[in-house]
């Protein structure tokens, strides 16, 4: 058999948890000995929907690459006609972090491997639930950074967030764009609303550790004396966990908590070669469980620290 070929869109490079799906693709890669190439949507969903059609049109029986994509979308449909697209050329698909119906429709007309495998967007929004209840048991209010509407995942964690979180915590909902600039840039334009719209906002929360870590930046840059001072000592918390990012920045002390997603690009670039190799067929749906850290019961544990702290 000849070497295996295959294409990683991802959607932006101004994201700690897109670096580490490349990154684990590229390990993967070199495990498998296959060939890999990365290519990034800058967020834009026409960009990334022209690059894989420049990829599977260019396909021919002198030029048989890629043998298969993996995707992980910028917005909410998955790029339906994409997918139809390559499974119909001979080319396997891989779905990264979305649910898709068109999955189960393709993997019935076309003998390519065709599956998804995503960490639990609702489950992660339910953590970060709890973690507010862990983090506010008396309740309060939160400004809360949103991915864009357009993605499912975003709608996912915020409805898994609104099923736990507790009644008394009030929710403040701004809208990013899963970077470290379009969390700076929304809370820049919330802090120039009347300073009564701020309200009494008791933690920050963004449903990644990029946007999280954004909006801290605009405190500290764009707040003074007192005021920043308040608003760097509030929780800030994210999602993704990458090692040497958001990890790291618990330990440092500028998060207080975030969400370890698993990078799983490079597990499907496995399942890929595996069914290639193998003759097998992956199975449609693969779910990765995500998990709080620290771990809940820990974050119960340091806010009783710190109420004891504060007994005269």
């Amino acid at each position: 058999m000849e070497k295996l070929s295959f294409v990683v869109s991802l959607f932006t490079k101004d994201n700690d948890y897109q670096m580490a799906q490349a990154a684990d693709a590229e390990q993967a890669a070199r495990t498998l000995g296959v060939d890999l190439q990365i290519v990034f949507a800058d967020n834009d969903s026409i960009e990334q929907s022209q690059q894989l059609l420049s990829f599977i049109q260019a396909r021919s029986p002198a030029n048989p690459n890629p043998d298969g994509i993996i995707l992980e979308p910028v917005g909410g449909p998955a790029l339906p006609h994409v997918a139809r697209a390559a499974a119909s050329a001979g080319i396997g698909w891989a779905l990264l972090n979305r649910d898709a119906d068109y999955l189960h429709e393709l993997r019935k007309a076309y003998a390519v491997p065709i599956f998804g495998i995503t960490c639990d967007q609702e489950e992660i929004g339910r953590i970060q639930g709890r973690q507010l209840s862990a983090l506010l048991p008396r309740g309060g209010s939160v400004l809360y950074i949103e991915g864009p509407s357009e993605n499912l995942a975003s709608n996912q964690r915020t409805a898994g967030m609104q099923e736990t979180k507790p009644p008394n915590v009030r929710v403040k909902v701004i809208k990013g764009r899963w970077t470290e600039d379009s969390g700076y840039r929304v809370v820049s334009s919330w802090l120039k609303l009347p300073t009564l719209q701020h309200g009494d906002v008791s933690l920050i929360a963004a449903q990644n550790d990029a946007m999280a870590m954004g909006a801290r930046k605009a405190f500290q840059e764009l707040t003074a004396g007192a005021a920043r001072d308040r608003w760097l000592g509030l929780p800030f918390i994210g999602s993704d966990g990458v090692p040497g990012k958001g990890q790291a920045w618990i330990e440092k002390g500028l998060l207080t908590a975030t969400i370890v997603m698993p990078p799983n690009a490079g597990q499907a670039l496995t399942l890929l070669v595996k069914a290639f190799r193998n003759a097998t067929k992956p199975p449609e749906r693969i779910l990765i469980a995500p998990a709080s850290l620290p771990a809940l019961d820990a974050l119960r544990a340091t806010f009783r620290g710190k109420e004891h702290s504060r007994q005269p």
